[in-house]
């Protein structure tokens, strides 16, 4: 299974959701709190170029946020991405 990636902050609802969505998928992800560390912050928006959270990567792949990743899971397409 892919790496999953996911910037976030500690009182950021669609965080929490993507969280909970990858969870029913049995992954747990390398979370990256960005209001706790200036550098990943300049990180997240090198990599992104988004400056809100969550901002989620599979791999190397950019998926956006929460809203990104829910429509990548109802088109099929999030099973496939965290399998390949």
């Amino acid at each position: 299974m892919s790496q999953v990636t996911i910037y976030t902050t500690q009182h950021c609802p669609y965080c929490v959701s993507a969280k909970r969505l990858l969870s029913s998928k049995g992954v747990t992800p390398l979370e990256i709190n960005v209001e706790a560390s200036p550098q990943h912050l300049a990180e997240m928006l090198q990599r992104s170029r988004r400056r809100t959270v969550p901002q989620i990567f599979v791999g190397d792949v950019h998926v956006g946020g929460f809203d990104d990743l829910a429509s990548l899971d109802q088109k099929g397409g999030l099973d496939a991405l965290l399998h390949s």
